[in-house]
Parts: C-alpha cells; sequence; structure tokens
C-alpha cells in the first residue's frame, strides 16, 4: 500500500512541472477589484434610516448594548432574555433588539 502512494506522488509531482500550452512571454495579471463598487445604471443607491435599529449587532467583549438587551450565543443557537436564570452569566456573541428577530435569525429561547 506504502508503494502505491509513492508511486502516485511522484506521478502526481512529474504530472505538476510537465509543461502545458505555456506560450513564451505570456502571463495572466489579477485584474483589480472595483473600489469603490460602481453602481450598474439599472441599480439605485439604497438609503437606510439612521433611526431604524439594526436586528442584531457583534458583541466583541460578550455584553450588550441597553439598544439590543437579547444574548444569543451562536454555538448553541440559544438566546437569553433579560431576567432569565442564566443573562448575567451569559458571554454573547449576537445582541439582538427583541426575541422576534432572534427566533428570526433561527435561535431557539433558553429554557426557563
Amino acid at each position: 500500500m506504502l508503494g502505491v502512494g509513492v508511486v502516485a506522488a511522484a506521478a502526481y509531482a512529474v504530472w505538476r512541472a510537465w509543461p502545458r500550452g505555456q506560450v513564451e512571454g505570456a502571463h495572466w495579471e489579477p485584474q483589480p477589484f472595483p473600489y469603490p463598487p460602481e453602481l450598474r445604471a439599472d441599480e439605485s443607491p439604497v438609503v437606510v434610516a439612521a433611526s431604524v435599529p439594526t436586528r442584531w449587532v457583534e458583541s466583541p467583549d460578550g455584553t450588550c448594548p441597553t439598544s439590543h438587551p437579547v444574548k444569543a450565543k451562536l454555538a448553541s443557537g440559544i438566546f437569553h432574555e433579560p431576567g432569565g436564570a442564566n443573562y448575567a452569566r451569559t458571554q454573547a456573541d449576537r445582541c439582538y433588539v427583541t426575541s422576534e428577530a432572534a427566533e428570526a435569525d433561527g435561535l431557539r429561547p433558553a429554557k426557563r
């Protein structure tokens, strides 16, 4: 079995080293991504009102702002509401505005 692996590895190395249809002096250069993004003729810019809060925000330190009180753990798929049994000790991955927003993302409420 080991011999078959050695032969296969050698064959692969030869195959990778073999020149294939390369043209002298031709090379490929990656094209830069258009920055800033350009609008197409059929698109119009989307404007989001500043007063509308986002459904969730990231929580880099595990705490949630008062505007997004629902704590969610993505690994377990569970969210904790204020006043719940484990709310104080939960280190959040995301913070949601409401429990309905967390459920809409596929999370389930913590057991009471």
